[in-house]
């Protein structure tokens, strides 16, 4: 057989790329000739750097930035061959970047310092993926980094601001850096607006530790989004904690960043003529069916049979070629030996395979 193996990352426990090899190596325990294409999977959040950087070409940089609570960090974007810059906010400044959250203070000047040497670097294009934020601050941050220069009422910078600064930012001055001429993408499967019930702070907040501070965060952001003047409907602008917002007023055009994703690693190719699709994530759940990974590989999948390897699975599996919970299969052991228990669910799965 000829095994497609695309996996996202499972949140917080493996990325895709090890996710996927450790899927490989459980499944040629079991069957050690069939042939395997690895092909990890993201959607502009965490591993989006390392699915970019297996394609032919590709090279990683690294950047000194700071994390979203301002301290010192060694990032990387990657350089693709046709001049495309690719900057992920989780590499920079995402929720695994900071051992405590801070709703309030939680920056994105990570990001636009990574933004920033992609352009000093003479991108001609730039791919932004933005999940995986620890922060609400509208996207303050990255433009400041960008040479926004952010004025309260004296006139003075308010520098690194997280959402509790936003209120003080009444002006906007300075020469800030522009998209390159190739213009700029935010990859992202998020679609929400950036104020009010559906907003950025309404269903992000929470789980940046802001559960008790929606109503705040949200009278913030609406203050900061008076200044800008830009849609706060557009699809995508309440993304990353209003990340998408602040990257759509700079000139950036927002796009399903798992079908970005797979379009570069060519994943349709690689499904074309194969005998089973292996997919995965953290959660398969009533999510999973909106632009995340794991459903974008099943579109691309077509008619092809698709299995599901997930750390829970709270999702209709019917229409699945076969599925494995790790919760079900190895209870609290699935999130602290993941690949481990990944590479045993795949070995399961190809024992009971038949062609």
């Amino acid at each position: 057989m000829r095994v497609v193996i695309a996996p996202d990352s499972f949140k917080g426990t493996v990325m895709a790329a090890a996710a996927a090899q450790a899927i490989a190596t459980g499944w040629r325990r079991a069957r050690p000739d069939d042939d395997l294409v690895l092909a990890p999977m993201a959607d502009g959040g965490e591993g989006t750097l390392d699915a970019f950087e297996t394609l032919t070409g590709a090279i990683r940089v690294p950047v000194a930035v700071v994390d979203a609570l301002g301290g010192p960090r060694v990032a990387s974007w990657v350089r693709l061959p046709d001049g495309t810059g690719v900057v992920e906010l989780a590499e920079c400044c995402g929720l695994l970047t900071i051992e405590h959250l801070a709703p309030r203070q939680a920056h994105t000047v990570g990001f636009g310092l990574a933004i920033r040497a992609a352009l000093e670097a003479g991108v001609e294009r730039l791919l932004l993926g933005i999940g995986g934020s620890a922060s609400t601050d509208g996207g303050a941050g990255l433009l400041s980094a960008l040479g926004v220069e952010l004025l309260d009422a004296g006139g003075a910078l308010v520098e690194r601001p997280g959402n509790v600064e936003l209120p003080d930012i009444v002006a906007l001055g300075g020469s800030p850096l522009r998209p390159p001429t190739g213009g700029a993408t935010i990859l992202c499967d998020v679609t929400n607006p950036l104020l009010g019930t559906d907003g950025a702070a309404a269903v992000f907040g929470p789980q940046k530790g802001g559960a008790s501070l929606v109503d705040e965060l949200d009278a913030n952001l609406a203050s900061w989004a008076r200044l800008l003047g830009a849609d706060v409907d557009a699809p995508g602008s309440g993304a990353a904690g209003g990340v998408g917002y602040a990257l759509q007023w700079w000139g950036a055009e927002t796009a399903s960043g798992a079908r970005r994703v797979a379009e570069a690693i060519g994943l349709d190719r690689a499904i074309d003529g194969c005998d089973l699709v292996v997919t995965g994530e953290g959660s398969f759940d009533a999510q999973s069916g909106s632009g995340k990974a794991v459903s974008v590989v099943r579109d691309l999948a077509g008619d092809h049979r698709v299995a599901v390897i997930a750390g829970r699975i709270e999702a209709d599996t019917s229409a699945l070629a076969a599925a494995r919970s790790l919760s079900e299969l190895h209870g609290g052991r699935a999130l602290e030996e993941t690949e481990v228990v990944l590479a045993k669910a795949a070995r399961t799965l190809a024992e009971g395979w038949r062609d």
